[in-house]
């Protein structure tokens, strides 16, 4: 089985820094680390090819220091990496970042299965795994939480939703969007770290992929932060006291003084 998973290159949530000028991430300087989600998606991938054989590739956009993630990634197992760095691809929102990512994986090509965390934790919107997906006309199982079984042409899998759990069949090729609960990551051995430091980074740019112009980057991009502010504090509450009764006609007058 021909394995890909997409991973992305996000600072550490505890030292995100907005620029108030062009409301995007300030990333110089900022330790940058695999998107937590993405970490299961690489040990998952690296799981089923131990179980059953096969290839695995990982894949990232983002700038030229991207390629540590792709390393790491190596050091846990996966056989091959891919950078898509190009100027022209910055300022790329979620649909932008999934048709460059869609495109460098039909260049790839002979893939049976994509793996992509559920979200990342930079932006959050759980939009890339499923946009890739439809950028390939491929079916897609989101929040997925075990992979129960996997056949020559499908897979069953175990999906967390609101109200609980759902267990559905989906044929292959397939993407899959995967949850914490899924797997624990693995320590990269010391073998695995020699391995990925000695290994070639293949890079693609908008050049390689013959990407439309028009589809990439800030300019390509259907949706754009307009602004970024912080909310403000809130202010203290008051506590209500009394039988029920009492406590619905404090209120009452509460509300009541507030539209007035």
């Amino acid at each position: 089985m021909n394995i890909i998973v997409c991973i992305k290159q996000v600072p550490e949530t505890t030292e995100v820094r907005i620029n108030p000028e062009t409301n995007t991430l300030i990333r110089e300087g900022v330790k940058s680390i695999i998107n937590p989600f993405d970490m299961y998606a690489i040990e998952e991938a690296v799981r089923i090819k131990e179980k059953i054989g096969g290839k695995t590739t990982v894949v990232t956009m983002g700038p030229p220091q991207a390629e540590s993630a792709l390393r790491e990634a190596l050091s846990m197992g996966i056989d091959e990496g891919i950078l898509l760095s190009d100027r022209a691809f910055a300022g790329s929102d979620t649909w932008a970042t999934s048709y460059t990512l869609a495109e460098a994986i039909k260049k790839i090509g002979g893939y049976d299965l994509i793996i992509c965390g559920k979200q990342a934790s930079d932006g959050d919107t759980a939009q890339v795994g499923p946009g890739i997906s439809t950028h390939l006309d491929i079916p897609q199982a989101t929040y997925v939480k075990k992979i129960e079984e996997i056949k020559d042409n499908s897979l069953r899998v175990e999906r967390m939703t609101e109200e609980g759990f759902e267990i559905i069949q989906v044929p292959l090729p397939a993407l899959l969007t995967v949850v914490k609960e899924i797997n624990e990551p693995r320590i990269p051995s010391l073998r695995g770290m020699m391995r990925a430091k000695q290994a070639k980074i293949i890079t693609w740019t908008q050049k390689e992929l013959n990407l439309d112009s028009r589809k990439i980057g800030l300019s390509g991009s259907p949706t754009q932060v307009v602004k970024i502010f912080t909310p403000s504090p809130r202010v203290g509450g008051q506590m209500l006291q009394g039988e029920p009764e009492e406590i619905s006609d404090k209120l009452a007058g509460l509300l009541k003084n507030e539209i007035t």
